[in-house]
């Protein structure tokens, strides 16, 4: 039975104490947040704790904060020589104090605290210091997940840096897309199965290969015509900038 305290109460955080709690193998000891309050519809008061000071001992501390407080976390730790790990995306494992023994737990997904997400098809990307910790961190992620990675630093900011422009700015161009729609008394449901499609392609086929529009085919009466219609000067920027980068993909 792996031992598991969780510091945070993020989005993160949050799906990480819910898989955790429901998962055979595994004892949620604690949670860390700074407003217990926030962490109560998941675990019973007697398992929230707002001081460093109160955690009790287990075989991994998952800090899941915000990037910039990570090391500030770590290093706020009352012990040593316990296995600490992260959950971040884009920070070193040598953010985390080195009086204890170190390495990153980096589940790749978007997450929401309101959408439920089946953590069996979440990859997790593993890294530590010494390999028996490795072992420790991999039996936790097989609990959870059947994609385990094991991603170095180097390799986590690269992946991060995808996930941003896979997710996060696809998301945007949701958002963009939804403006534009309700400018002109449309509803944005009408573009939801095309984005499915689109999405369920790059299932199927190499990115490239999927790729269709205007800008695929060179078209430039019709770039011109949609940068002409378009009323607001940050959305002909990006559709220009987009399109010159579809045009110059070989």
């Amino acid at each position: 039975m792996l031992k598991v305290t969780v510091i945070g109460s993020g989005n993160v955080a949050q799906h990480l104490i819910r898989v955790f709690n429901n998962s055979p193998g595994i004892e949620m000891v604690q949670a860390y947040a700074r407003t217990p309050q926030s962490l109560l519809h998941l675990l019973p008061e007697n398992k929230i704790t707002d001081s460093f000071h109160n955690l009790e001992e287990a075989d991994i501390y998952i800090i899941s904060v915000t990037d910039d407080a990570i090391s500030e976390v770590a290093s706020a730790l009352p012990f040593s020589r316990r296995l600490v790990v992260h959950t971040s995306g884009s920070v070193s494992q040598n953010s985390l104090d080195s009086k204890n023994k170190r390495g990153v737990f980096y589940p790749l997904q978007t997450f929401s605290k309101n959408k439920e997400v089946d953590f069996k098809k979440v990859p997790l990307c593993l890294e530590s210091e010494h390999p028996e910790d490795y072992i420790v961190l991999e039996k936790l992620a097989n609990a959870i997940s059947d994609n385990v990675y094991s991603v170095d630093s180097t390799q986590r900011q690269s992946l991060h840096v995808a996930a941003v422009f896979v997710s996060n700015f696809v998301n945007h161009m949701y958002k963009l897309g939804n403006d534009i729609c309700q400018t002109h008394n449309l509803p944005f449901d009408i573009l939801k199965p095309l984005i499915t499609e689109t999405a369920a392609k790059v299932q199927l086929l190499n990115p490239a290969e999927a790729q269709t529009g205007p800008a695929r085919r060179n078209d430039q009466t019709t770039i011109q015509k949609h940068i002409d219609f378009l009323e607001d000067e940050n959305m002909k920027e990006i559709y220009h900038i987009l399109s010159k980068s579809i045009q110059n993909t070989k």
